[in-house]
Parts: structure tokens; sequence; C-alpha cells
């Protein structure tokens, strides 16, 4: 999943008035300002609200489900090895969210973790350090982890003295 397709995606959920975060290895390049490593999809936490409206956009741009595990989550799946993974969140009115687990459980977005990072010089929606490194927490890290948690390393030690992400809108 590269870089234009990620930003494509954006920008349709965007211009449809989906609200969307990057999460996992984009949510951390984001919050980078850079691309830190390749990667096989996009995650992206979406304003459950809105997840049929992301649904009919996504499949305009040639995805379609490939495995639906709602309310917790759908991977969507287009040609060229194009996938996107979608978790739903129901965001109250202050902004809080929460998202289904498979076991009944929930995980919590408050909404300070939804914030502003970079990809390509331009603001994107995602997810804040804290969070993602509480979303890498309780499995054994495959490479990709590892890499992930190495950027957010690195993040924590810059952010110790000046903070690069802002709450998102």
């Amino acid at each position: 999943m590269d870089l234009d397709e990620v930003l494509a995606v954006l920008d349709a959920l965007d211009a449809s008035g989906c609200r969307a975060w990057l999460t996992g290895g984009w949510g951390v390049d984001a919050l980078a300002g850079r691309q830190t490593r390749e990667h096989g999809d996009v995650d992206l936490a979406i304003d459950a609200e809105t997840e049929a409206e992301a649904l009919d956009v996504l499949g305009r741009l040639g995805y379609g489900v490939a495995l639906d595990w709602r309310p917790v989550r759908l991977e969507l799946e287009a040609s060229c090895a194009r996938r996107v993974d979608l978790h739903p969140v129901v965001l109250d009115a202050s902004g809080n969210g929460v998202q289904a687990d498979h076991d009944g459980h929930f995980f919590t977005y408050p909404a300070e973790c939804l914030v502003v990072g970079r990809l390509a010089g331009r603001p994107v929606r995602c997810l804040s350090i804290a969070k993602q490194r509480e979303l890498h927490a309780g499995y054994e890290p495959r490479p990709v982890d590892r890499l992930d948690l190495a950027v957010l390393d690195e993040l924590t030690r810059a952010s110790a003295s000046t903070s690069t992400a802002v709450r998102s809108p």
C-alpha cells in the first residue's frame, strides 16, 4: 500500500464527510511526518456513523469487503494488493470513542488521542503516540511492530521537549 493510495483513500473519505484516523504503521508514519517502512495495508479508525458512506466511497475506489467482523472491523481489498482495514468507532458528543472488541470488551479512544500528523507535508488525522503504543501492546510484536515501536520511542523522546501533534478537529 503506497503513500499515493493512502492519500487517495483519505481524500475520498474526507470529501464525503467520513472522518478517519490513521492507525497502525501509517499512523506511526503520520506522527513521524515521513514514511518509515513499507506497508501491506492502511488501518483506519472511522466514525461509525459514517460506516455505510465509507464503504460506498471505498467501493467507488475499487475496494470490496474481504472480511466482515462487524462491529469490530472490516478488511477491504482492491486490485494491485491494495488493502484497507476499517475499525468503526462510536463517537460521543465530546469526541470520545469506543470500538468493539472480539471478546465483548471495548477499545476506548479518548478525544485527546485523536490528533493530526503529517504525510507528504500535509496534515492527516491519526492517533496519538500514547494510543499507538497502547495498540501495539498485548501481543508478541512482529518485525514491523518492532519498527513501529522504535519510531514511537524516537517520537516520545523528541516530544519530551516539544509536541508535534495537535488535537484533531
